[in-house]
Formats: C-alpha cells, sequence, structure tokens
C-alpha cells in the first residue's frame, strides 16, 4: 500500500483529470460537435490513454531529473526518501511515455507529428526546468501541444491525414490551445516559488485571467449566459485559489496550494473554450473538475 501511494505521488495522479479535460476539449473541437453527432467514445479512449501514459511517464522522469535538486530542497519527495529507486524511476517513466506514444500515434499523419512534438517538449521541460527560468514557456507548451494533438486526433479518426494542419478546425483548436498555453505558463511561474523564499511576483495573474477576458472579448456584446456564467465561475476560482499567495500573512502564505487549485482550474478553461457544448458535456467537464480537486486531499497536486 506504502509503495502504491509513492507511485500516484510520484504521477502527481490528482492532475490526471485536467489532462482527460484537455483531451475531451480539443476532441470535441476537432470532432466540431454539437451534439447531433454519433461520439464514438472508443477512440476517445485511445486518445485519453496515450495523453495519460506521456503525462505520467512525464511526471516520473521529472522527478528522476530533478533527484539531485530535491535531495536538498525537497527531501520528502520519493526519491530522496528512500521509497523508490532512482533507477527504477527512470524505467516506469520511459515505458509509460513509450506506451502514451503508441496510442497517441495510432491515427498517423499530424496527430503523430505534434505527439512526438509533445513528447520532445515534455523531455525538454524535465531536463531544462532547473536551470532555465523560460521553462513554463515549455510548460504552456506541453498543454497547447495536447489540445491539438487531441483536436487532430478527433478530425482524423483513423488513418494517415495531414489535412487537419490547414483546417478550419485547426485554426479553433490552436486559439483555444494559445489560451491554455498563458493559463498554464502564468500558474507554472507561481509553481516556480513553491520552494524558494521571498516575495511572489503579481504579473503572472494577468495571464490566468486572460482565458475569461478573451472568452468575454470573442463573445463580445450581448454576452451568452454560457460565457458569462462560466467565465465568473472561473475568475471566482483563480480569486479563490491565489488568495493562499497574496492576500494572506506571510507566514501563512502557501504557494503550493495556489498552484494545485489552479492546476485544478484548467478543466473550468476547457470548459469556457467549448462553453455551447450540451448539457451532458458540460457536465462530464464538471465531474473531471471534481475529480481532481477531491484527489488533491490526498494526493499532492505538485
Amino acid at each position: 500500500m506504502k509503495f502504491l501511494r509513492t507511485l500516484l505521488v510520484l504521477g502527481r495522479v490528482s492532475n490526471l483529470p485536467t489532462v482527460w479535460s484537455n483531451c475531451l476539449c480539443g476532441w470535441l473541437l476537432g470532432i466540431g460537435y454539437t451534439g447531433r453527432e454519433q461520439v464514438d467514445w472508443w477512440v476517445f479512449l485511445m486518445l485519453a490513454l496515450g495523453a495519460s501514459g506521456l503525462y505520467l511517464g512525464g511526471m516520473f522522469l521529472n522527478d528522476a531529473c530533478d533527484a539531485w535538486w530535491d535531495r536538498e530542497h525537497r527531501p520528502e519527495r520519493p526519491i530522496p526518501a528512500g521509497a523508490i529507486r532512482e533507477k527504477m524511476v527512470w524505467r516506469i517513466g520511459i515505458g509509460l511515455m513509450a506506451t502514451g506514444m503508441f496510442f497517441l500515434c495510432l491515427p498517423g499523419g499530424a496527430t503523430a507529428v505534434l505527439a512526438l512534438l509533445l513528447f520532445n517538449t515534455i523531455l525538454a521541460y524535465n531536463f531544462t526546468h532547473k536551470h532555465w527560468e523560460g521553462a513554463p514557456i515549455l510548460m504552456g507548451l506541453c498543454r497547447l501541444l495536447l489540445i491539438l494533438v487531441a483536436a487532430a486526433y478527433g478530425h482524423t479518426n483513423t488513418g494517415v491525414d495531414m489535412a487537419f494542419l490547414h483546417s478550419a478546425t485547426a485554426g479553433a483548436a490552436t486559439w483555444v490551445a494559445l489560451v491554455m498555453f498563458a493559463y498554464v505558463m502564468g500558474l507554472t511561474l507561481l509553481a516556480q516559488r513553491e520552494s524558494v523564499p521571498g516575495e511572489t511576483e503579481h504579473w503572472p495573474l494577468g495571464m490566468l485571467v486572460l482565458p475569461v477576458i478573451l472568452a468575454l472579448a470573442k463573445d463580445w456584446w450581448p454576452f451568452t449566459q454560457n460565457v458569462m456564467i462560466l467565465s465568473l465561475i472561473l475568475a471566482l476560482w483563480i480569486v479563490r485559489s491565489v488568495r493562499w499567495t497574496w492576500w494572506v500573512k506571510e507566514e501563512k502564505k502557501n504557494v503550493g496550494r495556489t498552484v494545485g487549485s489552479l492546476l485544478a482550474g484548467i478543466v473550468l478553461v476547457d470548459l469556457l473554450a467549448v462553453a455551447h457544448a450540451p448539457p451532458a458535456m458540460a457536465a462530464g467537464f464538471i465531474c473531471l473538475f471534481a475529480m481532481s480537486a477531491l484527489a488533491q486531499r490526498y494526493v499532492p497536486a505538485t
């Protein structure tokens, strides 16, 4: 049981629902879902399995790459705490990423190309983020590429097809992916301060609220009811999240709690991107949001 928890902590499994949410958002954009189409959930399962493999493998490799740093700054992490051998973490991480790539590359074509870019971006982040201040850009790119992979998966379904890259679907998915890029980059900039003492800068907050601003700007007046409600919910969640970093006394500041809460908020950003999806699909996003927030009570998100 203790070893199982070690694996869950290494994989940051509390964030898995946000990965599935990115997949669902991109996939719905890729198939142009309006509620009347026949949905092939088997295809989505293959997509979710692939994304899960890449995410979990990337998290394992993240700890393996950071073992030297964790021994000094975060000795409670599984490797420095002696809960698991570093070599085993490397092996599990590589195996999971290979499995994820198998499922993501099944459609071939544009999907495989984008999946390969995602694979390399994950590796680049893991190997550079403790040495390069610009690493949050790579983390943002990981989520951006995941949404594009999901959209391409939904657009092509099966067979080798590069048409997605110059389709209208790709344009809509890219817009959503760029918004997600900004949000994730903002929360990653905050995460960099989790184990480093000192004042936390306020400017990443602008990147966090960008999804709300752009959603309202795109909808413009008169705002539709769905966009208004979801924008308000996301804005309130962001405020709730950042108060543990900026609106408490220094001794009570908890950047980790802020980052974990913002990570769960990724699902709300996805839902806002497909605000006009049928109620059944919206309920799916809400379930994923609840799963992520609840799982963080048992498995740390960072």
